[in-house]
């Protein structure tokens, strides 16, 4: 229980020490009018508190991962306690806080803007389309794993399950094409409850029941002998670096009211949900023998596992409850998913979101893709995830790096992050399956070369857009 305990203070010393030196090398302004107000509109501009924003960034970006990755993560061992604790403070949390107040900045402006700004104009159109990739992906996964635990929940048979992935779709247009505060505003808080009192109920019945979490060792104890490198780092993605996040937290870029918000919105929920993922992880190892873990993953998905661990950990109507608030994490991520594709879209094409028609003739189309790839195995939905996830992350990272150098900042708490997951990116498409499934010594000399030509690129362009003293924040325009 030692590593346990001791990991979740790091945690905790974490978000209070290089949090605070984070959101001092960013520099606030707290006497600058953020975006929910120089641009109110009613729909994705509506100024609303910090604890408010707080609760509905934790659930945007917790979705299954600080769950199902951290469960699959379990298989490992006790040295996935070492990636999400450490990825979440140095990697994740940095990555959560500067995409949110460099969108602050930029009047809410999504990755693929801020991609074009910082990077190049050439790689809006890249990352427009692998964010979309991304949220089409998550919003699908999204679908189809709490359909799985509400059928799974109510022993239903396959046309029930059809019948519960329509209500959650149904769901999920509305909260789309609603006003945020009209849904999602309101009921969050109520989910976000739900999901703290479910991981504070597993973790307190764990050493209730006295059950023993590993201590810490180096050694992998994957019944399928995977390798540790590269695939840990992105088995756990949203509970230590999640490139989704880049995609939710300009939704909340748009209704924070002041900039000094930002450490606890984005920065502190990362490192909230990184001890929920701690909390699922560790109830993974205690409970279950590797072989045992992977046995019930493979039959039913990580779903299967929280089922287990729920009900084993509460009893019936205690485990029932916690399973709701489980499923509460991927509806609450995949709503925003689609959301968030909608806007920039909208962003994209230059399209006013004011008018009801202009969001529904978006969305549309977006549902009726991802209802297509529900029919795909969730096994290779989540490989592919992974990717596009992690990719997403450096970009994100890469675009935080720039904006600190060109303002004569410490870069480095977004680059030397940002390096070490594109090499793993590399390395990961080069190897996987559903990659070019090299091996030996190759594919680490193509990541090498690859990641250090990247390297150059950037500093190349930092050096040139420094000179020219490029203007990193938009100037403000109130609306009248």
């Amino acid at each position: 229980m030692i590593t346990f305990f001791v990991a979740l203070a790091l945690l905790l010393v974490g978000y209070l020490v290089y949090g605070r030196y984070v959101e001092k090398t960013f520099g606030i302004k707290e006497e600058r009018t953020t975006p929910a107000y120089a641009s109110q509109d009613g729909i994705d501009y509506v100024p609303m508190g910090k604890k408010r924003n707080s609760m509905i960034q934790l659930l945007n970006i917790a979705g299954v991962g600080p769950i199902f990755g951290p469960i699959m993560g379990a298989l490992y061992g006790p040295v996935a306690f070492l990636w999400i604790v450490f990825g979440s403070i140095f990697a994740g949390a940095v990555h959560d806080y500067l995409t949110g107040m460099i969108s602050l900045r930029n009047n809410g402006a999504h990755l693929p803007q801020l991609a074009e700004k910082f990077l190049g104009r050439s790689l809006r159109h890249i990352v427009n389309g692998f964010a979309l990739l991304l949220l089409l992906l998550v919003g699908t996964v999204f679908v189809t794993s709490p359909s799985n635990m509400i059928n799974n929940l109510f022993d239903g048979n396959a046309s029930t399950l059809t019948i519960v992935i329509f209500a959650v779709f149904a769901y999920y247009i509305l909260a789309t094409l609603l006003p945020v505060d009209k849904i999602i505003g309101r009921i969050y808080p109520f989910f976000g409850a739900l999901l703290v009192i479910s991981a504070i109920g597993i973790a307190v019945s764990l050493f209730a029941q006295g059950y023993k979490i590993p201590e810490m060792t180096l050694t992998n104890m994957h019944p399928d002998g995977l390798p540790i490198w590269p695939l840990l780092f992105f088995t756990i993605s949203c509970g230590a670096l999640s490139g989704f996040h880049a995609t939710q937290s300009p939704i909340i870029s748009r209704t924070t009211m002041k900039e000094s918000n930002g450490r606890e919105i984005f920065y502190g929920m990362m490192i909230a949900e990184a001890v929920i993922a701690m909390i699922w992880a560790g109830a993974a190892m205690a409970i279950f023998e590797p072989g045992e873990l992977l046995g019930l993953i493979s039959a039913g998905t990580p779903a299967l596992v929280v089922q287990e661990v729920a009900t084993l950990m509460l009893g019936s109507i205690g485990g029932t409850l916690a399973i709701l608030g489980v499923i509460v994490l991927p509806i609450t991520s995949g709503d925003t998913a689609f959301r968030s594709a909608r806007m920039i879209i909208a962003d994209y094409m230059s399209i006013a979101q004011k008018k009801f028609s202009s969001r529904l003739w978006i969305a549309l189309p977006l549902f009726a893709i991802s209802y297509v790839l529900t029919n795909m195995d969730f096994q290779m939905l989540w490989q592919y995830f992974n990717w596009a996830n992690q990719t997403t992350a450096v970009i994100a990272l890469f675009v935080g790096a720039m904006y600190l150098y060109i303002k004569g900042k410490n870069h480095y708490i977004a680059l030397l992050p940002g390096t070490f997951m594109l090499y793993a990116v590399w390395f990961y498409i080069l190897t996987a399956p559903i990659g070019f499934k090299l091996d030996g010594v190759l594919p680490y000399v193509i990541s090498t070369l690859g990641t250090l030509t990247l390297l150059v690129l950037f500093h190349k362009r930092a050096r040139a857009m420094r000179a020219a003293q490029m203007e990193c924040d938009v100037p403000v325009k109130e609306v009248a």
